[in-house]
């Protein structure tokens, strides 16, 4: 369920053609109380089974147009559940596509199967209108590697608004789920003006800080006519701080945070230019700028552009960066970096061909010829990787981390 706004403009995401507003609100108000209690029924006939605490639902969004209404009647408990349905609506938000997945260590391993793991996994929601969110599945990989993807529920829901604040920025909100909701149904929306058209490509990451955990992910906010990088901070997939990034750096998108400091630092990989990976240092982990230039364009299904396909991984042999190239056509392949452990800024080896390229039968899609990822997990000797196809639907690889140092080229 999503706020239904009868105007398109002004784009404030809490605003309304008041004029229409109102005409609807007396519409409802000069229903007879028969009237109005047979169509209230015949919407909870038709959409009490479809969504959770429906009524709840219709009761928040009359209250959050109270200020778009002129002075009224009071309403009885009936008409307000029937204003607040009719500014609400449907919205199918994977209709189009999921994917651009990233991936992480489930907070919560109870039940991992024996020597597996439990993971989260993000990825980026496309419905009607090219609008992207952030929604979630859990799984596991077993000891063997297998991946398995638990059964999603049946409902969805948008989390509440707790707090919003305004500044230079932008809006910092905090966002708040319910612990009944699956993870499979908290969908994460545009909620401010500068996301109003999408949040894009969430790379999620688990951050250690000192032996503080706390999940991150960078991600593009887009409002229609311009980007920006902003960040998502959670410590338990329920509550989530959704903040603008400061600095030259965040003007662009693609950024990704190492897991850990370095030399006290907050780290990120961005790619400030369109075309290059820049590795940035910060004391501030919401202020980016400056950097210097890591990895370019060498090979050629990368001469167009190189991006990074998430958070940095750590190894014995260094920090595992996986990367997409852009070669002819447009065509989007997945490669991998190495970088060295103690200073980032050297690059030790990089694979000279993919590791993942569109196969003949996965080319068409939302964005044909395509295949991409927000981030990888390691779980023992080996990585998992999920991966979107065509811009379409998400699919997985594992690989062993031997395997991969061999084909790395120094």
């Amino acid at each position: 369920m999503r706020p239904f706004r009868p105007a398109t403009e002004p784009r404030d995401l809490n605003a309304t053609d008041k004029t229409r507003a109102n005409h609807i609100v007396d519409r409802v108000l000069a229903l007879d109380a028969e009237t109005a209690a047979k169509e209230l029924a015949d919407v909870l006939e038709n959409f009490q089974s479809r969504h959770r605490n429906l009524l709840e639902v219709f009761e928040a969004r009359a209250n959050e147009m109270e200020d778009a209404l002129a002075a009224h009647a009071t309403f009885t408990k009936e008409q307000r559940w029937l204003v607040g349905a009719y500014f609400m609506l449907e919205y199918s938000f994977e209709a189009a596509a999921l994917f651009n997945p990233s991936i992480v260590a489930h907070l919560d391993q109870s039940g991992a199967p024996e020597g597996g793991r439990r993971f989260i996994l993000s990825l980026r929601a496309v419905g009607e209108g090219h609008v992207s969110s952030i929604t979630f599945r859990s799984g596991s990989i077993d000891a063997d590697g297998k991946v398995a993807v638990d059964k999603t529920a049946r409902l969805a829901s948008i989390p509440t608004v707790k707090s919003r604040t305004s500044g230079p920025d932008g809006d910092d909100v905090e966002l708040v789920f319910t612990s009944e909701e699956d993870i499979s149904e908290r969908v994460i929306f545009p909620v401010t003006e500068a996301q109003s058209n999408g949040i894009e490509d969430a790379r999620f990451v688990e951050f250690d800080d000192s032996g503080t955990k706390t999940y991150y992910a960078t991600y593009t906010a887009y409002n229609g006519r311009a980007i920006r990088s902003e960040l998502i901070e959670t410590h338990d997939f329920l509550s989530f701080r959704m903040s603008p990034l400061r600095g030259a750096a965040a003007k662009n998108k693609g950024m990704a945070l190492f897991p850990r400091r370095i030399d006290g630092k907050y780290v990120m990989i961005a790619r400030q230019d369109n075309e290059n990976l820049y590795l940035i240092y910060s004391n501030d982990l919401h202020s980016w700028d400056g950097g210097v230039a890591i990895v370019k364009p060498q090979f050629p299904w990368e001469f167009v552009q190189i991006g990074n396909c998430g958070s940095p991984i750590e190894l014995d042999e260094g920090w595992l960066m996986l990367t997409h190239g852009v070669g002819p056509v447009r065509k989007y392949s997945i490669g991998a970096v190495l970088l060295d452990k103690a200073n980032p800024c050297k690059v030790l080896a990089r694979t000279r061909e993919p590791l993942i390229r569109p196969e003949p039968s996965e080319r068409q899609g939302y964005v044909p010829n395509v295949v991409y990822t927000c981030g990888a997990m390691r779980h023992k000797d080996q990585i998992v990787l999920p991966y979107a196809v065509s811009d379409t639907f998400s699919n997985f690889a594992t690989i062993k981390i031997a395997a991969l140092m061999a084909v790395l080229d120094g």
